[in-house]
């Protein structure tokens, strides 16, 4: 048995400050505030010192740690986002991979979960294979044909049908609601997500029956539909933020480069903070920095120039967000915890309560982490 003491525990809505919670058998066992309180007899002592103490970060889209692809080394991308908070992470495989690469990357991070030494991988976020290679870094080397086909695509499906989490496609893309009938069907539960697109309104909301609820990245490599010159076009963002029910990924760089401050904020606006997840999309890609990019360091760019991810981790995209919008800790734990547990459907995480897997983080206001807890082990 674990009690934490002297902490303020970051609850959904609200503070507990001066508070205590008890971890026991890899759960949270009981919290509240201290002053109400007897420390078990026997109990191990960790003294957050008044830290704020809240539940381990879910990175659901990257593509690796610490410089490092999750399909060239699972366990070294996997520690290293736990060291920053991250007890929950999607391993994102993008449509740069063909048929073999998919297998491969999928049998090599699989072996890693078997071996206990990346707990925190949850499962796998598909980025692809059917984007619309119009949109994104490394579209040079898309290989997937033009008309999606069950005899193409069907035996990944299969693979990952019990631990794809996420699966992203264009809705654009020829026969792409047969694909998501087949998808959704195979994996009851998958999340669809509108991903490298310039789909119509129309042909996002046909795939919403078969579990859309996503946007990939909002408002990164999405196209446009202008009907007049003269007028801006309805496409992907409009329509994500038009219907409550989709979520929206954001990366959030120091700068604002992915998605300018103002528009985080409007998001944030009309989503609600319920709809908004924080992603890292950290990428590797070693392309030369364009012009006007000087002194950027938390993107990459491929040798096009075209953005390819990020350098972020999770707990520096919060910080982001907090200075780019003015939210506050208990916003960013949602936005990086609670909503992407909720999207997942992930009921023992995302949030403190008694019987919770006890995935934690103790950190300042800021987001800088102190302790990292992964189902009731100090990992950090």
């Amino acid at each position: 048995m674990t009690a934490i003491i002297n902490a303020t525990l970051v609850m959904e809505h609200y503070y507990i400050p001066e508070g205590y919670l008890v971890i026991q058998d890899g759960k949270i066992a009981d919290f509240g505030e201290m002053r109400k309180w007897t420390v078990p007899e026997g109990a191990e002592i960790l003294d957050a010192k008044g830290l704020l103490v809240g539940p381990g970060l879910i990175d659901i889209h990257t593509h690796a740690g610490a410089g490092t692809f999750f399909q060239e080394d699972p366990v070294k991308a996997a520690q290293a986002v736990l060291q920053h908070g991250v007890t929950g992470v999607l391993p994102a495989l993008y449509m740069n991979l063909n048929k073999a690469g998919y297998f491969a990357a999928l049998d090599k991070i699989d072996a890693a979960r078997a071996s206990g030494q990346a707990d925190n991988i949850i499962g796998y976020y598909m980025e692809g294979p059917y984007l619309n290679p119009k949109f994104g870094c490394e579209r040079e080397n898309y290989s997937w044909s033009e008309v999606l086909d069950p005899s193409e695509y069907m035996d990944l499906v299969e693979r990952v049908k019990d631990s794809a989490k996420v699966w992203a496609l264009a809705p654009e893309r020829i026969n792409a609601e047969q694909f998501a009938k087949d998808v959704s069907e195979t994996i009851p539960g998958i999340v669809l997500t509108v991903a490298h697109s310039e789909a119509s309104p129309q042909q996002i909301e046909a795939l919403m029956p078969y579990g859309l609820r996503l946007a990939t990245h909002h408002t990164n490599a999405t196209g446009d539909r202008p009907m007049y010159p003269e007028c801006r076009g309805v496409c992907v963002d409009e329509t994500v933020n038009f219907h409550n029910s989709i979520y929206a990924e954001v990366i959030c760089d120091s700068r604002g480069i992915h998605v300018d401050p103002f528009m985080l904020r409007l998001i944030r606006k009309i989503k609600g903070d319920e709809r908004v997840i924080l992603i890292s999309d950290a990428f590797v890609a070693d392309g030369p920095t364009p012009p006007g990019y000087e002194g950027v360091t938390d993107i990459n760019f491929d040798h096009s120039g075209e953005i390819a991810g990020s350098n972020l981790t999770l707990d520096v995209a919060c910080r982001n967000i907090m200075k780019h919008t003015g939210c506050s800790p208990v916003d960013a734990f949602r936005f990086a915890s609670t909503n992407p547990a909720r999207l997942l459907n992930l009921k023992d995480q995302g949030r403190i309560f008694r019987g919770a897997l006890a995935n934690l983080v103790i950190c300042d206001s800021w987001m800088n982490i102190e302790h990292v807890i992964l189902k009731g082990d100090l990992v950090r």
